[in-house]
């Protein structure tokens, strides 16, 4: 007996650190090693440095921003499941790490048993009282299938972590962008008002002018037409400022104060710090939906070891040591030692192809976590590429949409005066009115445009983060 035990102890020594999951190598980028270059990549933004050593406190400068983004960080559900999801993950891989250990527990019980006398004086009953410590069922880890399974849950718990970083990149993003729309929306308002007011007064002076016998029904009708036009605007951008408020309210999951609320106009330069853009390699090793993917795919690897473990036999121990009497009162009296030894060896001999078949669904899974993860990686470099390409041509038509708006403006005033001069119709400043109009809501746009894409960029480029408690 003895000889047995110190074999079985050298054995699992010597099969202590043996494991069957296949080495991780992480597979090669399959994108190229530089980001595009072209003419819509000629300006683009600094390359020391990364996003990921950004804090997204640097990033936001405007302090109004970075407020309600601390406000969202706090009240918003989707953060919240994501942190919810840590705890759950963290929670399986103990449960998990815990099959490592044998479970002990103590038992106190009294067992009785009345059979037929077999003497004058009538049946007797039995009685034995016992307090026992016992393992059950405890697994010797002697080829890895535990450890693999606990290496595959920790990969999950990972995975898990990083997910809640991608929420939280997305979620600041997300509320920059609506803050930012909120923003140019009040600033379309702002533009339609006052040209309703510029419209009313030149609708008011050309009506004057058709009392005098000076202008026509016809330019009377124009003009009131593009005054309505104005008052249509108002009513259309007071419905988004307030859609937009309450797309932002819904974001940050909690009402925003008004004192938060942007005013009008944001400066892209003041609000936003520079994203360094970095290369390739290091961008798509920052972001976190690669870095969850990566965590995915190491555990479908840990799966394969202990899919291949299921092969080998397992070990069990089953054991208990205590007390036993047949008194009560002479329970804790010396003599009274009881134990048992239940050790168990279980060889797979015949399983129908299924340990096979298990063997092969893991394989299965961890190449399906390889294509999943390349395509992230190109899913990546695809959102950076594009973000990159808008970057490299805003500064140019921003400064081309200023150039219009300037030259709109001066055909304005030009024709205006030509009208009053009579040299030419209304319809000609009507014309010139309408250009000017669509112009400076296009500069609205395009500098909406500017501001998102700077907050694109240091999402897509795997800006960074602090953790929030």
């Amino acid at each position: 007996m003895i000889r047995q035990t110190i074999a079985i102890g050298l054995t699992a020594s010597l099969l202590a650190g043996c494991s069957f999951v296949p080495e991780y190598l992480r597979p090669n980028l399959p994108v190229p090693s530089l980001w595009p270059s072209g003419p819509a990549y000629d300006k683009a933004p600094p390359a020391v440095g990364r996003a990921a050593d950004l804090p997204w406190q640097q990033f936001v400068r405007d302090a109004k921003l970075r407020q309600v983004i601390e406000l969202g960080l706090r009240e918003n559900r989707d953060l919240r499941v994501a942190a919810l999801n840590i705890d759950r993950a963290q929670a399986q891989y103990r449960i998990q790490r815990s099959n490592l250990f044998p479970q002990v527990s103590g038992t106190a019980g009294e067992t009785a048993q009345r059979a037929p006398g077999i003497n004058p004086n009538g049946n007797t009953t039995s009685r034995v009282y016992s307090a026992n410590i016992a393992t059950s069922s405890w697994e010797i880890d002697f080829f890895g299938r535990i450890r693999s399974l606990n290496q595959q849950a920790l990969e999950q718990y990972f995975q898990t972590e990083e997910a809640r970083r991608s929420t939280q990149i997305a979620l600041i993003a997300s509320i920059s962008t609506d803050y930012l729309t909120l923003a140019a929306d009040r600033q379309r308002l702002a533009l339609a008002q006052s040209t309703f007011a510029s419209r009313e007064a030149s609708y008011r002076l050309v009506q004057r002018s058709f009392e005098l016998g000076v202008a026509s029904a016809l330019d009377v009708s124009q003009a009131r037409s593009s005054m309505e036009s104005a008052r249509v605007d108002i009513g259309r951008y007071t419905s988004l400022v307030e859609i937009d408020r309450n797309a932002l309210q819904l974001v940050v999951g909690a009402p925003v104060p008004d004192a938060l609320l942007p005013l009008n106009e944001i400066d892209t330069n003041a609000a936003f710090a520079a994203v360094p853009v970095g290369l390739p390699s290091e961008v798509l090793q920052d972001r976190p939906d690669v870095l969850a993917a990566e965590h995915s795919l190491k555990a479908m690897n840990a799966s394969i070891g202990a899919a291949r473990a299921n092969f080998f036999p397992r070990v069990t121990l089953t054991g208990s040591a205590g007390l036993a009497s047949n008194e009560l009162s002479g329970l804790f009296k010396s003599g009274g030692t009881a134990w048992s030894f239940a050790p168990q060896v279980t060889v797979p001999i015949f399983t129908a192809d299924q340990n096979q078949a298990t063997l092969d669904s893991a394989r299965v899974d961890r190449a399906i976590a390889v294509a999943q993860y390349e395509q992230t990686i190109q899913t990546a470099f695809k959102e950076v590429s594009d973000a990159l390409a808008n970057y490299g041509t805003l500064d140019q038509r921003m400064a081309a949409q200023q150039a219009l708006v300037d030259a709109t403006q001066e055909s304005f005033s030009l024709s205006e005066a030509r009208y009053q001069r009579g040299i030419d119709s209304y319809l000609d400043v009507l014309d010139s009115q309408r250009s000017l109009y669509a112009a400076q809501q296009d500069l609205i746009t395009m500098d909406l445009t500017k501001s998102t894409n700077q907050v694109e960029l240091y999402k897509v480029l795997g800006g960074g983060w602090t953790k929030t408690d």
